[in-house]
């Protein structure tokens, strides 16, 4: 294999790299749009009542949209590093470069940006997803098709089913349990909302603490990872490991919310039942004995009255001349 002006003739320049999940951006857009909708409705909403009703909506919008967009993050656990490494295959060029690796619940996405951006006469700037269903070589084939650089590839392929790590039984498992416990808050905090619009406040503060459990148990089925030999990234130099990242301690916050959330709303409504129905503008009918009704005056036209001879009625009768 021969190069012409440092350009590999074997490899397409162009690529589309992985920016930002669609599916990340679509749970976004779908709960901001929901949560405009509910607030055009705060100008109707009278009294101190406004204020509470809107820190309500945005909370629990809040809780909902970290539960669902936590399924599509690339976030959960991640690790970086800058080292000297093999750019392309079949050369000994190295360029020095920032590595990255962040892991997910369906998938895992490498990033390469070199340092400076421009060496080799070609861009190093890569942002690449692989996605996993039951294994990742679809996409580890076409990715060696597409002539990625050595460090993406050498990552990606420490998630095939031939790498003596194995790393893709280990998150692929973790991710699922994960996922489908994630899945389950969800409902929880579906039926919480539900409740919370009916005089039932107690059952729904049950509800939101069992969002907060399955919160921690999706973190709990993710951390199941820590508990195996963990597989030592090596590249040039210097070598790294993944650590929990951003998504993983924003479910630890979801999950901690959630449960004070709940307490509170459980021990305010034992404590002062009858506040929490009016601040969540629920309540029940109160009949009182029929005695102590008061009905005001009434007015009968005297028509009705003709050939009647039942007792006197107490409503006041207006005469009228027909």
């Amino acid at each position: 294999m021969t190069f012409y002006v440092d350009i590999y003739p074997f490899y397409p320049l162009q690529r589309s790299s992985f920016i930002f999940s669609g599916r990340l951006l679509t749970v976004i857009l779908v709960f901001l749009v929901l949560a405009a909708s509910l607030l055009l409705i705060l100008p109707g909403i009278r009294g101190k009542s406004r204020l509470f009703w809107m820190i309500r909506i945005i909370i629990s919008l809040f809780i909902g949209v970290v539960i669902v967009a936590l399924n599509f993050t690339c976030d959960w656990a991640e690790a970086k590093m800058t080292t000297n490494a093999t750019y392309k295959s079949f050369s000994n060029a190295v360029v020095n470069a920032e590595i990255g690796l962040h892991v997910g619940l369906y998938g895992i996405n490498v990033t390469l940006k070199g340092n400076p951006i421009v060496q080799l006469n070609e861009t190093i700037n890569y942002n690449e997803m692989f996605n996993w269903h039951d294994t990742i070589e679809e996409e580890y084939e076409e990715a060696l098709e597409r002539g990625l650089p050595n460090p993406i590839l050498y990552i990606a392929e420490k998630f095939t089913l031939s790498s003596p790590c194995r790393l893709i039984f280990q998150y692929r498992f973790s991710g699922r349990y994960a996922s489908a416990t994630l899945w389950t808050a969800f409902c929880c905090w579906l039926v919480a909302n539900i409740l919370f619009a009916m005089p039932v406040i107690l059952y729904a503060g049950y509800m939101m603490m069992a969002t907060a459990a399955f919160i921690f148990f999706s973190m709990a089925s993710f951390s199941t990872i820590r508990n195996v030999q963990h597989c030592v990234f090596s590249l040039g130099t210097d070598s790294f490991q993944t650590e929990y990242s951003h998504s993983f301690w924003l479910a630890l916050a979801t999950g901690l919310l959630c449960t004070i959330i709940g307490i509170l709303v459980v021990m305010l409504n034992f404590m002062i039942p009858d506040k929490m129905k009016e601040a969540f503008s629920v309540g029940v009918d109160s009949y009182e004995d029929e005695e102590d009704v008061s009905y005001g005056d009434g007015y009968l036209n005297s028509v009705f009255l003709d050939g009647v001879t039942s007792p006197p009625l107490t409503l006041k009768v207006r005469k009228e001349n027909l």
